[in-house]
């Protein structure tokens, strides 16, 4: 009678672990160099930054930091009741809400001229138009719209003028301090978002316009079902990236106001680049480390509600 032996599963070939260590190998050489300087220049700051925020660290304690004391929280606690952060804390919450919706309607409007009113005329040009404040040093934009609005040799104010109205000193004024940075900034930063868009309007299929317009839809009609719903991928992506940059705005101000009249234009950013002006290491890294977990909270919950739409 023959005897039947169950046989064991074949070993796996060696040959194929090594191949797949060797392209890990490979991959990660070629993304060596971005996590050194990752590591380097945002990761190992960022923790710095942390450390430092719990110490009473002051620019006189450089040269002796053994001399730094730990405080726990009281830089924290300290935040919440300086009048000038609270005020650049409402500042940037201001600029935020008005500039964020304002930036991505520019662009989107402008994406959708470029993607159907004016196709006929050369696009490029329009688009390399748009884009252009975007790539432009925003020190240099700054400069140039404080001299615009110059309350006696601004150009503004000189139309306004001619038009029989008195403008007011823009950039001196509480009332209109903030708002005349927020106009700069929009119009400096929508092209950005209007590049995105138009990209992502060029890739909506025509045959959904088609179909709703055989359903009798119009124009708006069209754009509120088809055109809208086919970019909350790219809008979001646009609001996310321009809400964490707008969070950290800091030139504008810096250089059109230095924060003035009255805190007016002071933001969160500029009061920090303040504190460390001034060597307060410890109490700017407090203020730096509260930026910086509101920018990614703000961020997280952003995605988490458009992934939810």
């Amino acid at each position: 009678m023959a005897v039947l032996t169950r046989q064991a599963p074949p070993a796996p070939a060696p040959v194929k672990v090594r191949g797949a260590l060797r392209r890990s190998g490979v991959g990660w050489v070629f993304i060596l160099p971005f996590v050194v300087l990752f590591a380097v220049f945002y990761l190992g700051p960022l923790l710095v930054g942390i450390g430092m925020s719990f110490t009473d660290l002051r620019s006189t304690d450089v040269a002796d930091p053994l001399g730094v004391n730990l405080v726990g929280v009281d830089n924290y606690l300290r935040l919440m009741n300086d009048g000038a952060m609270r005020r650049a804390a409402l500042n940037t919450v201001i600029f935020v809400v008005t500039a964020l919706p304002l930036t991505i309607g520019l662009g989107l409007a402008a994406a959708v001229l470029l993607n159907t009113g004016i196709a006929r005329l050369p696009a490029a040009f329009f688009r390399l138009g748009y884009y252009l404040p975007n790539i432009t040093s925003i020190i240099g934009i700054a400069v140039a719209w404080k001299f615009l609005l110059e309350p006696e040799a601004g150009l503004v104010n000189r139309l306004l003028g001619l038009a029989g109205a008195q403008g007011p000193n823009w950039l001196e004024n509480e009332a209109t301090a903030l708002p005349s940075i927020i106009v700069m900034t929009a119009w400096r930063s929508f092209g950005f978002n209007m590049v995105v868009l138009l990209a992502a309007l060029q890739t909506i299929p025509r045959e959904l316009y088609e179909a709703a317009a055989v359903d009798g839809a119009g124009r708006w009609a069209r754009f509120h079902a088809v055109t809208v719903p086919s970019l909350r991928p790219v809008l979001l992506f646009c609001t996310v990236y321009s809400s964490v940059g707008f969070m950290q705005f800091l030139e504008e101000p810096l250089v059109m106001t230095r924060g003035g009249p009255l805190n007016a234009t002071l933001s969160a950013s500029l009061a920090i680049f303040g504190q460390f002006g001034v060597g307060n290491y410890g109490y700017a890294g407090a203020a730096s480390t509260v930026l910086f977990t509101v920018i990614v909270a703000l961020a997280v919950l952003q995605l988490r509600l458009g992934r939810n739409r």
